[in-house]
């Protein structure tokens, strides 16, 4: 199987750039993109004119136009979706796929915060209502991928100038310890797991600057399995763009292959 999560920075300006297509070239079974920004009914004609139109299509949109959003796209039929965690429901930013009795597939935003500030404080919840849901999943069992942004990097292998971001969000020592918790319970980081330590590779750069072409770059995209499933990743790579003016998107997608 392979897996792609992408942040699409708006679905319908990424089809104009190409960036469904390099999706599609990728051959993936698959795909779970974010901050989609767009109604499921200007969704579907975009999808199905990139080429995806046979495909599974589950969506979560915001309540507030032009904002958030995640999908899933799966070759195969999904059998049952679940939108959204306790306290964030409509905000477009979890979204769970049953796909056949074998696997569920997950696409999540996570809040971007802001320290000190409310959004931080929504950002924290966020992260606590995902915890606690992932919690469920493993003691359910079965094979579960969680595939988006969190907009936290993990460890100072995660952040090219992880020094100047030292109780800034992102890189909060409260918002790290949630993905040490996954790991403690049994999730695999697959990105890293794969890659082996770092620094980087990253997933995401500013588009102020020459970020991109300093390669100053943060890794908060990631692709987290379940035990067995995780077990399985034989391959992970990063579809960072041949050059800054080829982007389109500021973040890269993160392909992921399991046997």
């Amino acid at each position: 199987m392979r897996l792609i999560s992408a942040n699409v920075n708006g679905v319908r300006a990424a089809a104009r750039k190409g960036g469904l297509g390099e999706l599609l070239d990728q051959r993936a079974d698959v795909i779970a993109l974010q901050e989609v920004r767009a109604t499921s009914a200007q969704l579907a004609p975009v999808l199905a004119q990139a080429g995806f139109g046979s495909w599974s299509v589950v969506h979560a949109a915001a309540d507030r136009a032009g904002r958030n959003g995640v999908a899933i796209l799966a070759r195969t039929p999904v059998t049952r979706v679940r939108i959204g965690l306790p306290g964030f429901t409509t905000d477009g930013r979890w979204l769970e796929a049953d796909l056949g009795a074998d696997l569920t597939a997950i696409s999540v935003y996570v809040p971007k915060g802001l320290a000190g500030e409310p959004p931080q404080e929504d950002k924290m919840r966020f992260l606590t209502a995902m915890t606690e849901r992932l919690a469920e999943l493993r003691t359910a069992g079965g094979d579960v991928v969680v595939a988006g942004d969190l907009n936290v990097a993990r460890t100072e292998e995660d952040i090219k100038a992880w020094r100047q971001r030292v109780g800034k969000s992102g890189f909060l020592p409260e918002e790290r310890a949630h993905l040490t918790g996954w790991e403690d319970a049994g999730w695999t980081d697959v990105g890293r797991a794969l890659a082996g330590p770092g620094p980087g590779p990253y997933t995401w750069w500013s588009q102020r600057g020459r970020a991109f072409d300093n390669d100053a770059g943060w890794r908060i995209d990631y692709v987290w399995a379940s035990p067995d499933l995780g077990a399985r990743a034989t391959r992970a790579e990063i579809l960072r763009a041949a050059s800054w003016d080829r982007r389109w998107s500021d973040h890269a997608p993160l392909v992921v292959d399991f046997a």
